[in-house]
C-alpha cells in the first residue's frame, strides 16, 4: 500500500520487533483508510470477487483502476476511493471493514511494508521489512509488541505471501517479452490471466486450448471449480506464453 511521501516515513524495523494496536477506540480508527494507492494483486481480487458475490468483470470495472506508468512493464490495477471529499475506501465503515476477513494484502500488512522479489532460481522470494509511520497514526502508542513473524501469522499473511509470490515471479521477471508486434497481445494476456480470472477460464475452456496443451483430467475438472488452482495455472501459461519458458507442455502431433 503506498501513502504520500509527505504523510509518513518509511522506517526499519530495529531488533525485529515493534509496537502496534488498532482498534475501534482509538482516536485514528479508520483514517488510514483512505486516499490510497493501493495495488491489488490477483489473489487480492479473487478473494474480493468472491466475498461480494460478483464476477471478476464487474469487480474490475466497479472498484479498479488500471494504471501503466514507467515504473512497471506491465498494467497494475488499484482499488478505486470514493469520490467524497476525505476519498474513502469504498469498503470502509464507522465500524470498520466491510469486508476484513477478506480485506487486501497490503491492508493485512499494515503497518509494515514488504519488498520481496522471487526469480525464477529462488525457492522463496527475497523480502526485507520496514514500519510505515503514517502521521496521523496513533497505533504506534499502544504497548502491544510484535515480532514480525508473529505480525504475518496474526494477519493470515501466510497464504497471501505464498500465492502473492508465485505472481512476483512474473511482474519482476527481467526476461524479454520478443518482438514489440507481438507485446500489446501480451500485455492484453497478462491482464486478462493475472485480474480476470472469469474471462480467463473462457479462455481455456471455450476455445481449442485443451486440444493444444497436455492438461489431464484431474486438473481441467479443478481449473473449471477451483479459483486458486485456476489462479495458479494462469501464472504457469503466463511464464510460458510471455517469455516462452516450458511449463505447460504442448501436444504432440500425429503418432
Amino acid at each position: 500500500m503506498d501513502v504520500q511521501a509527505e504523510e509518513a516515513s518509511f522506517l526499519p524495523v530495529t531488533g525485529d520487533t515493534f509496537k502496534f494496536r488498532c482498534h475501534k477506540g482509538i482516536a485514528c480508527f479508520t483514517h488510514c483508510c483512505a486516499k490510497l494507492n493501493l495495488v491489488l494483486t490477483p489473489y487480492d481480487i479473487l478473494r474480493l470477487k468472491k466475498r461480494l458475490g460478483v464476477s471478476s468483470e464487474d469487480f474490475l470495472e466497479k472498484f479498479t483502476d488500471t494504471k501503466v506508468d514507467s515504473n512497471s512493464r506491465f498494467p497494475r490495477v488499484t482499488l478505486k476511493m470514493n469520490g467524497d471529499k476525505n476519498g474513502t475506501c469504498p469498503f470502509v465503515t464507522p465500524e470498520g471493514c466491510s469486508i476484513y476477513e477478506d480485506r487486501p494484502g497490503a491492508c493485512r500488512f499494515y503497518p509494515l511494508g514488504r519488498a520481496a522479489m522471487k526469480l525464477d532460481r529462488d525457492v522463496r522470494a527475497k523480502e526485507k521489512f520496514f514500519l510505515v509511520r503514517e502521521t496521523h497514526c496513533r497505533g504506534f502508542e499502544e504497548n502491544r509488541e510484535w515480532t514480525v513473524q508473529e505480525w504475518i501469522s496474526n494477519e493470515g499473511l501466510e497464504e497471501y505471501n505464498v500465492l502473492n509470490d508465485l505472481w512476483l515471479e512474473i511482474v519482476t521477471s527481467k526476461k524479454s517479452l520478443g518482438p514489440e508486434a507481438q507485446i500489446s497481445r501480451k500485455l492484453q494476456m497478462f491482464f486478462m490471466a493475472s485480474y480476470n480470472l472469469d474471462k480467463f477460464r473462457e479462455f481455456l475452456f471455450k476455445s481449442p486450448f485443451f486440444e493444444r496443451f497436455e492438461v489431464d483430467a484431474d486438473q481441467k475438472e479443478a481449473l473449471a471449480a477451483d479459483d486458486v488452482a485456476l489462479m495458479k495455472f494462469a501464472f504457469q501459461w503466463l511464464k510460458f506464453s510471455l517469455f516462452g519458458q516450458e511449463t505447460i507442455q504442448i501436444k504432440k502431433l500425429g503418432p
